[in-house]
């Protein structure tokens, strides 16, 4: 389940992941903030993509709709903030940031506060 972060500005959207995240997550919570895009004055959006204290689940579905939306929005990522502590991930990202559209960090759970700030800044 994706949910909503409340209190980010306009061109940042924020969603936190618990237990097990589906296509119909994307398409009902993460697709319409795309509403960030037309907030930012040059377009640019950024995310803060929280993951649970449980690491969710993610079904093909899932996973197909974070590549239609990284790949079809890649110019308009400015920066992204990922929270979790799972190690695997941590050690994706870095690998993988090169081809990732804009800045992106990782952050540990207890980091979020920094995270935030990152992504507001």
């Amino acid at each position: 389940m994706l949910t909503p972060i409340p209190d980010l500005p306009a061109a940042v959207v924020g969603v936190e992941a618990h237990e097990k995240v589906t296509a119909e997550d994307y398409e009902q919570v993460l697709i319409p903030a795309e509403a960030a895009e037309a907030a930012s004055s040059d377009g640019m959006v950024r995310m803060l993509y929280v993951l649970g204290q449980e690491f969710p689940d993610f079904t093909a579905g899932a996973a197909w709709e974070d590549t239609k939306l990284g790949l079809g929005r890649i110019r308009h990522w400015e920066r992204i903030a990922v929270v979790g502590d799972a190690d695997w991930l941590r050690r994706a990202i870095h690998a993988l940031s090169w081809a990732m559209p804009g800045e992106v960090r990782v952050f540990g759970s207890h980091d979020l506060d920094e995270a935030r700030a990152w992504i507001t800044s």
